[in-house]
């Protein structure tokens, strides 16, 4: 009994998903082949950044245009689960019709929005309802401010109207053209290399850094001067201004005193791996304000697998697990999108004898963004990719429980 349940239940999921996939393909096609571009353009003529209609008779037609078709595409694939279970005499046949159940509500909405039957919209288009953002981009299920991205963002990204699945496989579920981007600790390697892999994804990279120096980045053998901010720690306050202008923030700034346990050496690892990049995030913080702010800016913290693994260097691994702790917290209630990038032994200067290189490091880095993971881990230790989401889910539950929100 319990058996047949659990495998009814399992098909129900499966047709869900399969036109929820079609539906996401249907979107991605209607951006690349022109005779559906045609279609799919009124329903981005429709909305203003604040997502109210430019006129009613737009709004109308772009679902008689765009949803009532891509609904009909939903549909008649949407009978490939049934068809195939019938001929196959499976018991579980009836069930196999529920993704057709569940598409004709798309059906019918997008019939009562074109025909401007009173609250339609309200009821069953609830990804463009105005008003303020009350949460971030959520990073597996579509909400609001998720889909105005793909209006206001990048029409070539965020298609997914549901799961964001197939945006994550595409690596479309983040998109950096045009992006703003600033990088600590941007003179060593792996500050360099996310320049690098950053430029060549279309963002506007601005490499922050304590050397009186302008930074390059090498493309295709070719030198480019890449805008250089001289910054100390302990005066982050003096880039406020500048981090006004940036979309993602990267705090990527260390210190190692390999086997040091000096007063000053405690000292100077605490400031530089812990508080200053605190301080950086806290400011950053402070400059999102708008709807357009909540769901474009980020801040991507280097926190280090020394969150969880043993470093060999301990005051390393203090100084940056306790400013995991505080990112941990901190994110609970971040008024953006805050990922942590956890990294394995890279070689570099803090670390000659790591076994990765910080060019692969950066460009996996960039990929596990563009598929939306908040937490990006590059390692050659697996036990890693156990132990992080296992440690960082139990301490974000005990922050939850035992703190509270000033918001």
């Amino acid at each position: 009994m319990v058996f047949n349940i659990l495998t009814a239940t399992t098909v129900i999921l499966a047709t869900i998903l399969w036109v929820e996939i079609v539906r996401d393909s249907y979107h991605v096609l209607s951006h690349y082949w022109p005779p559906l571009y045609r279609l799919h353009i009124w329903h981005h003529r429709v909305f203003r950044p604040d997502l109210s209609p430019v006129s009613e008779e737009i709004y109308r037609k772009a679902h008689w245009y765009n949803d009532l078709p891509e609904a009909l595409v939903m549909l008649t694939l949407s009978l490939l689960p049934g068809v195939i279970l019938t001929v196959q005499n499976s018991p579980y046949s009836w069930v196999a019709w529920s993704g057709s159940i569940y598409t004709l509500t798309f059906l019918f909405g997008a019939i009562a929005r074109g025909a401007g039957v009173p609250y339609a919209d309200e009821l069953t288009d609830l990804t463009h309802r105005q008003g303020d953002f009350t949460s971030l981009p959520a990073p597996w299920f579509v909400n609001r401010p998720y889909h105005w991205r793909h209006h206001f963002d990048n029409q070539k990204a965020y298609y997914c109207g549901t799961l964001t699945f197939v945006d994550k496989i595409m690596g479309t579920a983040l998109s950096l053209k045009g992006k703003t981007i600033a990088v600590t600790g941007a003179s060593g390697s792996l500050g360099l290399s996310l320049l690098k892999h950053l430029h060549l994804n279309g963002a506007k990279v601005i490499a922050l850094t304590s050397q009186e120096r302008i930074l390059n980045i090498d493309i295709d053998d070719e030198e480019i001067p890449v805008k250089t901010l001289t910054w100390q720690v302990g005066k982050e306050a003096q880039l406020k201004d500048e981090l006004d202008k940036i979309d993602i923030l990267i705090i990527n700034h260390g210190l190692n005193v390999h086997q040091g346990r000096s007063e000053a050496a405690i000292a100077q690892s605490y400031e530089v791996n812990t508080f200053s990049g605190w301080r950086l995030m806290e400011l950053f913080f402070n400059t999102v304000q708008t709807n357009e702010d909540k769901v474009r800016k980020e801040v991507w913290v280097n926190t280090s697998e020394a969150e969880v693994n043993p470093a060999f260097s301990p005051l390393y691994e203090l100084s940056k697990r306790t400013f995991g702790d505080l990112v941990t917290l901190r994110r609970l209630d971040a008024p953006c999108v805050v990922r942590k990038l956890i990294l394995g032994p890279f070689k570099s200067n803090l670390n000659p004898i790591g076994v990765m290189s910080a060019d692969w490091v950066a460009k996996q880095i960039v990929k596990g963004a563009k598929q939306d993971n908040r937490n990006i881990i590059v390692t050659i230790n697996p036990m890693t990719f156990i132990a992080f989401p296992f440690k960082e889910f139990l301490q974000s539950l005990y922050f939850k429980i035992f703190t509270r929100s000033n918001q």
